[in-house]
């Protein structure tokens, strides 16, 4: 299987309600996805949805270098409610240099030895947290996210490019261009609520957007 090597790769493993919704969201938001799951009618669900689905026991690592998973640049391990299994794989992705591993704990007790073993994410989803964890792994400017209904969020982006220093957000069309609305801007651990339109951006400033995801994604790429 191959990919294409500008962009950024994704694995799931585990594609039940977790899983299956960050892999939906994933692909939506145009990543490239394998999906891997050892439940043959869970694969066949994604079959069609996900880059590449299959069918594996993720706890063998010849299927894991089979798949050429240490080439992913994140991986997902979506199996909290196995904390064996959830544990056993993350070990196996860390050992095999993979470069981020987020995975789903079932409890604390479950976090810290994830964290011990070299977890770079560690999550405790209520039930349908897919979806926002999916935007903040991909992306390098969402900070956070909450899906507010089916076409509006609220986001925190991170303003890390320097070429935006010094500009207000008049300057960059925030509402004129997006139609969006900047609700709050943190910057060194100080809340600015309802900024005035002539606010200047600064390097590092979080910017906490509201609007609908089509204008979000938009502004995204454009602080990229």
């Amino acid at each position: 299987m191959k990919y294409r090597e500008e962009d950024e790769n994704y694995a799931v493993i585990g594609l039940g309600r977790f899983g299956g919704s960050i892999c939906e969201t994933l692909i939506d938001l145009g990543k490239e996805v394998l999906a891997i799951d050892i439940n043959e009618e869970r694969v066949n669900v994604y079959a069609n949805i996900a880059t590449h689905a299959v069918i594996g026991n993720s706890m063998d690592e010849n299927v894991l270098n089979n798949l050429g998973i240490r080439n992913f640049d994140h991986v997902v391990v979506a199996i909290g409610e196995d904390v064996e299994a959830s544990i056993l794989i993350t070990l196996l992705l860390k050992e095999m240099g993979v470069k981020h591993v987020t995975v789903k704990a079932q409890n604390e007790s479950h976090g810290k030895v994830l964290s011990k073993i070299g977890a770079d994410r560690i999550v405790f989803p209520e039930r349908d947290m897919g979806r926002r964890i999916a935007h903040y792994i991909a992306s390098r400017n969402v900070i956070d996210y909450l899906e507010l209904s089916h076409e509006y969020s609220l986001v925190e982006l991170s303003v890390a490019n320097p070429r935006f220093k010094e500009r207000t957000l008049i300057d960059l069309r925030v509402r004129s261009e997006y139609g969006l609305n900047v609700v709050a801007i943190r910057r060194a651990g100080v809340m600015i609520v309802n900024p005035e339109p002539t606010e200047y951006i600064k390097v590092n400033d979080t910017l906490m957007v509201i609007g609908a995801d089509t204008d979000i994604e938009r502004l995204k790429e454009k602080l990229d």
